[in-house]
């Protein structure tokens, strides 16, 4: 049976309401500083490091300039502490030595390029867990999130 890892740290949600380690890459939902309405999606690829960072329109972070923006750090720092810094170093495939203090240290020590990549999956996926927040209250389950059978059985 599959464990779910709690949180290495609490995190507060607003600066990044969704990180998650999917999808062969570190990603996630970031708000903008300056605009309430526009979020970023932020993202690096394990193994390659490629990084990117677009508006949810797929406008390019006006932060990118041959390194990774003020979002990517805030992706990073809430990755460390959702999942912690070694589960985090070992998806991307980064040798962390000593470990990180945070963000921009693991970013450091990426081998990194930008790379374009498309923010429809992963603001998508976002979409779908915000959903779950407006769901009535209940004690009955929902049959998408019904990962294994309550019996324990296999087919």
């Amino acid at each position: 049976m599959l464990a779910v890892v709690p949180p290495a740290r609490p995190r507060k949600l607003a600066k990044v309401p969704f990180v998650e380690l999917a999808d062969g890459r570190l990603q996630g939902v970031v708000s903008s500083g300056s605009d309430i309405e526009r979020v970023y999606v932020s993202s690096v690829s394990a193994g390659t490091h490629a990084y990117h960072c677009s508006t949810n329109n797929n406008r390019p972070c006006g932060g990118l300039r041959g390194a990774p923006c003020k979002h990517l750090h805030a992706l990073a720092d809430e990755a460390l502490l959702q999942y912690g810094a070694a589960r985090v170093a070992r998806y991307l495939r980064v040798d962390v030595g000593d470990g990180v203090s945070g963000g921009a240290a693991l970013l450091a020590r990426l081998d990194a390029r930008h790379e374009p990549t498309s923010a429809a999956m992963v603001f998508s996926r976002f979409l779908r867990h915000l959903s779950y927040l407006e769901q009535p209250g209940s004690t009955v389950a929902l049959p998408e999130l019904q990962w294994f059978p309550a019996t324990g059985t296999a087919r």
